[in-house]
């Protein structure tokens, strides 16, 4: 990276089909960031990129539960320029976008187009492994669903729906209070008009991860409540420690399903087949998981979104549970 002379790569802490992530440190600080690398050679991940730069710069540094963006640098080839966090849909998005358009697919590393992240650093990797590597705190769990649902609120308030929430996107920090989440990669998220409610605006195209979405996501027109849904399934996998091995990365992922023989189906897939079919919440240990929480899982499950929880009724009643008390960790 170029920009070595304000950053020094340390070591890539994580790859995914849209990016590699690094460990990296402000060289005149020695404080330590992640650093995403975009690569913007075809216009699919040039709308990624732009995406989740677009999120992230509407919102920077407003909620302690969502990533916080540093900078974003376009390299172009041996050149790097920062991207004011002020600009909207500037030239420099335009640029972008035709620089790909027109087939320059940087086979060349010469001609390489990159967009470079800087974000705080999270100390305690993602969600998903910090999780499954401690026994089940009820206490944990409450304070992550609070902090959570705090933030997908928050989102929502100011018109951004996830659209791939799972725990593997959920980064977590320590801090002297105890862990603290941030909601991350939001390469597919999507900003709404300012003027349409969040939970009425509707999308047409269907992403995320199967085992996160919602039914009405398969079919390919949904809301905002999309968001909660995944949040549902997390929530109610996180409690009961409900995992399964993606077949991709063979790595133990927390996520809810349905059983049919030996298959797994992703719960709102299965929603789908049939609208009418009663969850069976808890699935596991009855006596794990008291009758308020079972309900608000419920709500956030529900087929019809017209009846499912928004993240404002969510946040309100997230706080009013009985399950797990907050408490200090170290």
């Amino acid at each position: 990276m170029a920009t070595e002379a304000k950053y020094s790569i340390v070591r890539e802490v994580g790859r995914g089909s849209y990016g590699v992530v690094y460990e990296a440190v402000v060289s005149h600080t020695r404080n330590k960031v992640a650093v995403k690398r975009m690569q913007c050679n075809v216009p699919e991940n040039v709308e990624l990129a732009l995406q989740e730069f677009w999120a992230l710069q509407s919102v920077q540094s407003q909620h302690e539960n969502v990533i916080q963006l540093e900078e974003c640098i376009l390299q172009s080839g041996q050149v790097f320029q920062t991207i004011s966090c002020q600009y909207r849909k500037s030239d420099n998005h335009l640029l972008l976008i035709e620089t790909c358009l027109k087939g320059r697919r940087c086979m060349d590393p010469k001609s390489a187009c990159f967009l470079w992240f800087v974000m705080e650093f999270c100390d305690g990797g993602n969600m998903n492994d910090f999780l499954l590597s401690r026994t089940p705190d009820s206490q944990l769990n409450n304070s992550f669903m609070q902090q959570l649902s705090s933030a997908v609120a928050f989102l929502h308030r100011n018109q951004i729906v996830h659209r791939d929430l799972k725990s593997d996107n959920i980064l977590i920090s320590h801090s002297p209070g105890g862990p603290v989440v941030k909601v991350a990669d939001f390469g597919l998220s999507k900003i709404c008009q300012a003027k349409v409610n969040v939970n009425q605006h509707c999308f047409s195209s269907a992403c995320g991860s199967n085992f996160y979405m919602a039914p009405e996501v398969w079919e390919g027109r949904y809301t905002a409540k999309a968001d909660i849904f995944a949040l549902g399934i997390i929530f109610w996998a996180m409690v009961e420690r409900i995992t399964f091995r993606d077949g991709d990365s063979e790595k133990e992922l927390l996520g809810t399903y349905i059983c049919q023989g030996k298959e797994l189906i992703p719960v709102g897939e299965a929603l789908l087949g049939n609208p009418n079919m009663e969850l069976q919440i808890p699935l596991k240990n009855k006596k794990s998981m008291p009758a308020d929480l079972c309900r608000l899982l419920h709500d956030m499950l529900m087929f019809n979104p017209k009846e499912r929880l928004d993240a404002f009724q969510l946040e309100i009643r997230i706080r009013r549970i009985s399950y797990g008390k907050k408490r200090q960790y170290s």
